[in-house]
């Protein structure tokens, strides 16, 4: 049978009554979730394994699926509104979009970002469907020097092109390198910067520092600039709708994210973190108003929001077609398909296609309902910013702390949660941006692992490094974001301080 038959097949599957209930029992359980700090897909999915152990296969993996994209529609509503971020992969939408929702722009921010995730998600979901054997090969060419040359980019493109300093940029992804080496060190097993505490063994969680710093560090510094701030906020001032510029600044970001989240989303260490980060970085480069990053681009909006949508078609992939999980949702989906008894790979599309394509085809009707469910929603959503702030971040504090207690159960980490939101006050006032905290937590480790890897192979040979086509071009990529900019200022300076000086230069 061709493709074509077999995804056919499968909407014939994804149709039937109690698999589209699950799928909308899925989108909505993961659009409520994604509105959640620190709850993402990957915890929901695990919390809700044992509850489906009576459901057949393909219903269960229809309501995940409807989980996995209904978290990253979910996700941006927060960030944009409230500049608190629901999972990892929605970081990148609070810089532009919480500052378009303070400008009265919510409804428009919310509006791009679900068409863009519809978008994304469609047109991965088409690629996860006609190429995913060809797409996935990707992961068999990139040795670790790859894998580490691509996050060298990604930690001097963020340094670089987010807040107003590079320097600034640099130092935040610095912290987050450092914050990212506590703990237990994988391959000597010796503890590193724990001070003795029992409970930084294991490091220190991530959802922790994306809760501290975006929404308790807010907080504390929206408090300390008195009630006066920002009074007044109409959050309908923009509109309820996006504008015809809106959409012409839209639709290019949202094809660009695309194309960069599915791709990376199939590498392992991919995830939706890098590319949600070098879409915003390449948004800023392309834009032709750069002037508005920092203060509200609709475009910082629309591409990552592609690109995370994108990016989670593409870790279904290598699931699917090799049982390699690239991101911790598919690693909790690799889990519920062995406690089916059933093991990803190319067999699972020869001996379980109804289960394979099933799910596949689950993902159209998913992103078709998450649309219909979340665009016309946007006024009502932004409405929330009408309520009286002192409530409002309350509220936002209240769900930060039964996000972060949830998951462990520890009083350190609750402990951890208010002494991070400290760092991102002192961040937040002193103007040094908190998203590279983030990219140097999240691949750090990585980071480390894949350069250790690659010199081990090379018995410590450095030059390995840049052994490869892949890694010595990014690599010079990354040299080129770092010393490209100064050496242009310096060369614009030089002819403007040659015809001063030829001025001056008394006649003879």
């Amino acid at each position: 049978m061709s493709t074509l038959d077999l995804l056919l097949h499968g909407f014939g599957v994804a149709f039937q009554p109690v698999n589209l209930l699950m799928a909308f029992i899925g989108s909505l359980l993961g659009t409520a979730i994604g509105v959640l700090p620190g709850i993402g897909p990957a915890l929901t999915i695990a919390l809700l394994m044992p509850v489906t152990t009576s459901l057949e296969p393909a219903s269960a993996f229809i309501m995940f699926a409807g989980i996995l994209y209904g978290a990253m529609y979910g996700g941006s509503t927060t960030s944009i509104l409230l500049n608190t971020p629901g999972e990892s992969g929605s970081m990148m939408t609070a810089l532009e979009g919480n500052q378009m929702a303070r400008r009265g722009r919510g409804a428009a921010a919310l509006a791009t970002a679900a068409i863009g995730s519809f978008v994304a998600g469609t047109i991965g979901t088409l690629a996860l469907s006609f190429v995913a054997p060809a797409v996935s090969e990707l992961a068999f060419i990139f040795g670790p020097e790859d894998y580490f040359a691509l996050m060298v980019l990604s930690f001097t493109t963020i340094s670089v092109v987010l807040g107003n300093s590079p320097l600034r940029g640099a130092i935040a992804v610095a912290v987050g390198l450092g914050l990212g080496v506590i703990g237990i060190d994988a391959q000597t097993g010796q503890s590193r910067l724990t001070f003795g505490s029992l409970d930084l063994l294991d490091g220190i969680p991530f959802t922790i520092v994306l809760v501290s710093l975006f929404a308790v560090g807010e907080i504390i510094y929206v408090a300390s600039r008195g009630p006066e701030r920002d009074g007044g906020i109409n959050p309908l001032s923009g509109g309820i709708w996006m504008t015809r510029e809106d959409w012409k600044r839209s639709w290019k970001p949202w094809l660009r994210g695309t194309a960069l989240g599915f791709p990376i989303g199939v590498l392992p260490a991919g995830g939706s973190e890098i590319p949600t980060f070098l879409s915003y970085a390449v948004e800023k480069r392309l834009s032709k108003h750069p002037e508005e990053f920092g203060s509200g681009a609709i475009e910082g909006v629309a591409g990552p929001e592609a690109a995370n949508n994108a990016a989670a078609a593409g870790i279904l992939v290598p699931l699917l077609t090799l049982g390699l999980p690239t991101s911790a949702t598919s690693a909790i989906l690799l889990s519920a398909f062995q406690g089916y008894g059933l093991q990803p790979g190319p067999l699972l599309f020869v001996n379980n296609a109804e289960l394979v394509w099933g799910l596949i085809a689950s993902l159209y009707i998913g992103n078709f309902m998450l649309i219909v469910l979340n665009l016309p929603l946007a006024g009502m959503w932004v409405r929330l910013l009408m309520i009286p702030r002192p409530q409002l971040y309350a509220g936002i504090v209240i769900f930060a702390l039964v996000g972060v207690w949830g998951l462990s159960t520890s009083w350190f980490d609750l402990l951890l949660m208010f002494a991070m939101g400290l760092l991102g006050y002192a961040m937040r006032l002193y103007d040094f941006p908190a998203a590279p905290v983030l990219i140097g937590l999240i691949l750090g480790p990585m980071a480390e692992q894949q350069l250790r890897r690659a010199l081990a192979i090379s018995q410590g040979d450095p030059v390995a490094l840049v052994s490869t086509p892949i890694s010595a071009t990014l690599l010079g990529l990354a040299l080129c974001i770092v010393l490209l900019p100064p050496l242009l200022r310096h060369l614009a300076r030089r002819p403007a301080g040659g015809e001063r000086r030829a001025v001056s230069r008394p006649a003879p």
